[in-house]
């Protein structure tokens, strides 16, 4: 077991699980390791860069899961392909769709472990939310997912996977630049992407290719909880959005509710988020901020949360986000009329403050619910998650925003 390079949290890394056929899968190789696998298997050396091109396209562009389907390739070449590779997503164990449009993902991997990734449709976009790890080491009190433990983090190739799979399920692949139903993406999922730096960047790459998927990195947000020593490294050597969550607005209560406040507190985080490459009034820093009732959400907290954007000269948006209920949380979803009022007084201090409006709660696809588990779940635990989710509803009030950033 490794330990991340600021000496924090233990990395898990993935035991490689090869094809019973013993093949490759060559579903998240970036365009080097592509190019090697090609020439490994006797491509001659002054086709490889062509037969590259054209692999990439059809994978990343076209969806293609069959050589057979890459209609550009000649044929003995697409035979010495299929011999020697393939093109597999993992499987998807359950897939859940919501009375509002959100559709939910349970994807089991080649070793058996499961994520969840999450499709929000709206009206100007559709924004995927995608798991970085299996489980989490940050246990946020207030969080499903921190209530699971570390296994460990997805491979590039799984967390491509993820993309993937929903755009399988959309049908987005024969119009693949024209009527795109995924335009937006966040690692927003389970796990904390900065905690495996590596395999989040080279996926983000791979889905930013102008030859693949082409989805532009002004359309990617990365949410952290505050990993200090890897901002401003994403902010140099991604360059996607950034979103933090906040929660709180002194180190007492963040410390209480985000343990990892401990390590990074928040003048830490703040000064990371103040020098992150490329923040900008036309770019802002997106904090998410969890309404947990009687815990962060009185005025006196919103005219504090203003004063911080203000003090360290924040170019910031502020995600309001009524906390989503879960079986056994200790936490209850501030009053819909204090959650406004946090949102009008943060709006009066010149910040944009919008209440995002809960989506997939029906199918535990809200933010902060997802967990996996392979486990059937009685008569008894649903009827208990239909109540708590039921206690929430009401109708939103203004300043709401259905987008994750």
């Amino acid at each position: 077991m490794q330990v991340t390079p600021d000496g924090g949290v233990p990395i898990v890394s993935p035991r490689a699980t090869p094809d019973p056929e013993g093949k490759q899968n060559i579903l998240g190789l970036d365009r080097a390791e592509l190019k090697a696998a090609i020439a490994d298997i006797g491509v001659p050396e002054k086709q490889v860069r062509m037969r590259v091109s054209q692999v990439w396209h059809w994978v990343y562009h076209r969806g293609v899961s069959s050589f057979d389907d890459m209609l550009n390739v000649s044929k003995d070449v697409r035979a010495k392909l299929a011999e020697h590779f393939i093109i597999k997503r993992p499987e998807i164990v359950e897939a859940q769709y919501s009375e509002d449009g959100t559709r939910k993902y349970l994807i089991r991997f080649a070793d058996g472990n499961e994520a969840e990734t999450v499709y929000i449709p709206e009206e100007d976009r559709g924004t995927l939310c995608i798991s970085s790890q299996v489980g989490c080491t940050l246990n946020c009190k207030f969080c499903h997912t921190g209530t699971m433990k570390l296994v460990r983090n997805l491979t590039a190739a799984e967390i491509v996977a993820q993309l993937m799979i929903a755009r399988d399920d959309l049908g987005e692949w024969e119009n693949p630049t024209e009527g795109r139903r995924v335009t937006n993406i966040v690692m927003m999922g389970m796990g904390e992407p900065l905690y495996n730096f590596d395999n989040v960047k080279k996926a983000l790459e791979i889905v930013m290719d102008e030859e693949g998927i082409q989805l532009s990195r002004r359309r990617i947000t990365l949410s952290t909880s505050g990993v200090v020593p890897h901002m401003e490294r994403c902010g140099k050597e991604i360059g996607v959005n950034l979103a933090v969550s906040l929660h709180a607005v002194n180190d007492p209560v963040r410390t209480d509710i985000m343990p990892i406040n401990k390590k990074y507190n928040l003048d830490q985080v703040l000064t990371a988020c103040a020098n992150y490459p490329g923040a900008h009034n036309a770019r802002r820093i997106t904090f998410e901020y969890a309404m947990l009732k009687g815990v962060n959400d009185s005025d006196k907290d919103a005219r504090d949360l203003v004063r911080l954007i203000r003090k360290y000269k924040l170019p910031a948006k502020v995600n309001l986000i009524p906390f989503n209920p879960w079986p056994g949380t200790a936490y209850e979803c501030s009053d819909w009329d204090q959650i406004q009022r946090f949102s009008d007084i943060v709006y009066e201090g010149g910040i944009s403050a919008p209440i995002r409006t809960p989506r997939g709660r029906d199918i535990m696809a809200a933010c902060g619910q997802l967990k996996s588990a392979s486990e059937k779940k009685s008569k008894a635990e649903l009827a208990r998650e239909a109540a708590a989710i039921a206690a929430l509803e009401g109708a939103a009030p203004h300043h709401t925003s259905t987008g994750l950033t």
